[in-house]
């Protein structure tokens, strides 16, 4: 259970069979609290609603309460979410949907309460249905071809925000894969939107950036702070960089490293403790890891810098997040081939480091997130887990030269989450309520895909790029009606059918392996020690040698054209 729990009067349980096994058998619906640490909104309801004896009362007499907490159960977020957080859902005991809202105070609480219980005292089972986004089943296939990057940039233009900057006309998200993709096809597009997200999105006294903001100009942001986004964030900004040259881009990215590292970076992340398998780590071998989140906090954003310092920062989560780290990793060891930034790689190492011995398992198998002092280990083989941990290897690998179980993990997601459409299950077809109903998300996905092509590239081995193009063109059917929120889906399509990397015959670290990542389009694969190549440099393009570099001059030449 959540540390917040406490805060209320509701008599919550646990997630899992028992839940729903004993609302069957007490003919009561359950009661599905979805909550995050980060959420202002949930302490807010835990206070004002649940925290009030009376409603809690009538909670605990007529539903089966269950708590959870989103963020350690992506799973039970994804197929019952609401729209946001809290998300207060009401389940049958087969595990489908009576009814749902998002925060509720007292009196709409009251309000649906009564409505459910009539509506299941009336209909029972019958009144409860499965969310449109759970029986969406296999999505329609197509085949990869030019046109889908031609359709995105058509998006880009279409939705592009010329007054404010961004994309769309009312909420304002980063975007940051969008960014990526509009840097070397609409750059202004690109560059106007980062300003308008280091002005308006920034915490310019903390450091670190905010989730989004509520109206189209980019103002009342939102002031949670989640470790993905923000490492997200900071990639696009180095790439940014790389571009433009833009000092102020390349200032903002390592302020965010700086954000990362220390009110994010946990140093004691459970280096003597048990790991996700049971043995005992290395004491000496101190890793640390970054936690998940820090929470938003409306009126403390407003201080001004003399003011925060007497007060109490917001709670940060210090739970270690495989997926989140991954991210990380691959944002920080991007900014540093960009900087050479030894801080960036420093922490992007250790991070990489705890994951790979807390949370990867002999097989490749990922573990969400393991809390050995509360005894708390998340799931295993989670879609976005695996993707995210090997885009952290693959970078890693490109930039440091270690690619640690980027195999391994690789391979058991082809073996056991890659279906035969080519499309890939969000995890495990077992558990409580609709758990059991396969997910074939299109983020994660991508985000796998783009992992694969880097480590086709990284290996040698065209299995990796046939399954990210099996996994692609599962999705190509519904391509042309794909907007610009799924631009990085344009960008993968892009690589599939023109891969391309520079190869190094020099060791990570060398001269011409850092004109490599310097130099290199975002999109393109840097391979180094290449044992064949006799400290000479290649470019590649859809596998075919269009040029060699013995020295960092002549790579610039070659992959610049000047």
């Amino acid at each position: 259970m959540d540390e917040f729990a406490a805060d209320t009067k509701v008599e919550w349980r646990e997630w899992g069979p028992a839940a729903f096994e004993d609302a069957a058998e007490a003919g009561k619906p359950l009661l599905l609290a979805l909550t995050v640490p980060w959420s202002s909104e949930c302490r807010e309801m835990d206070r004002r609603t649940y925290g009030e004896p009376r409603i809690a009362a009538n909670v605990n007499d007529g539903f089966v309460p269950v708590r959870v907490d989103a963020d350690r159960h992506p799973r039970v977020r994804e197929r019952y979410n609401m729209g946001g957080f809290p998300s207060t859902v009401f389940l049958t005991p087969e595990g489908t949907v009576l009814s749902g809202a998002t925060y509720l105070g007292p009196d709409g609480f009251r309000d649906i309460l009564d409505g459910v219980r009539e509506t299941w005292d009336a209909k029972g089972e019958e009144a409860g249905s499965v969310p449109r986004s759970v029986g969406a089943g296999v999505p329609p296939a197509g085949e990869v071809t030019p046109r889908i990057e031609e359709h995105m940039v058509e998006q880009l233009l279409g939705a592009y925000d010329e007054e404010f900057g961004g994309w769309g006309s009312d909420v304002k998200f980063p975007m940051a894969r969008t960014v990526e993709f509009a840097l070397v096809r609409a750059r202004d597009q690109a560059t106007r939107t980062l300003e308008a997200i280091r002005t308006h999105l920034r915490d310019t006294y903390d450091g670190g950036f905010y989730r989004f903001a509520t109206n189209r100009d980019w103002s009342e942001a939102r002031s949670e702070k989640l470790l993905d986004e923000n490492a997200a964030i900071l990639r696009a900004f180095a790439h940014a960089y790389r571009y433009t040259g833009e000092e102020a881009y390349r200032e903002t990215a390592e302020g965010t490293v700086e954000y990362l590292t220390t009110t994010l970076w946990d140093g004691e992340a459970r280096s003597a403790s048990e790991n996700a398998s049971g043995e005992q780590s290395d004491p000496r071998a101190t890793r640390g890891a970054f936690a998940g989140s820090q929470a938003g906090d409306s009126s403390y954003a407003q201080l001004q810098a003399t003011e925060r310092e007497e007060s109490d920062a917001p709670h940060v989560d210090a739970t270690v997040f495989a997926d989140r780290n991954g991210v990380a990793v691959d944002a920080l060891c991007t900014y540093a081939a960009y900087t050479d930034d030894e801080r960036a790689q420093r922490y992007a190492e250790r991070a990489r480091d705890h994951v790979v011995e807390q949370l990867v398992d002999d097989d490749g198998a990922v573990i969400h997130y393991a809390d050995p002092d509360a005894g708390d280990v998340g799931e295993r083989g989670l879609l976005l887990d695996q993707a995210r941990v090997l885009q952290g290897l693959t970078s890693s690998w490109q930039v440091l030269g270690e690619g640690g179980p980027a195999t391994a993990v690789a391979d058991w997601t082809l073996d056991e989450l890659q279906a035969e459409s080519g499309a890939f299950r969000d995890g495990p077809v077992t558990g409580a309520g609709l758990l059991s109903e396969p997910q074939y998300p299109l983020d994660a996905t991508v985000e796998l895909a783009d992992a694969l092509v880097d480590l086709a590239e990284l290996t040698g081995d065209d299995e990796y790029r046939e399954a990210a193009e099996r996994a692609v063109a599962a999705f190509a059917g519904a391509a042309d009606r794909m907007g610009v929120e799924v631009a990085a889906y344009a960008s993968v399509a892009s690589r599939l059918l023109e891969p391309a990397s520079v190869r190094v015959g020099a060791p990570a670290g060398s001269d011409l392996h850092r004109a490599a990542l310097r130099l290199a389009d975002h999109e393109s694969v840097v391979v180094p020690g290449v044992s064949d190549l006799d400290d000479v440099a290649e470019q590649r393009v859809d596998g075919e040698v269009t040029g060699t570099a013995e020295s960092p001059a002549e790579l610039e030449a070659l992959l610049t054209g000047e």
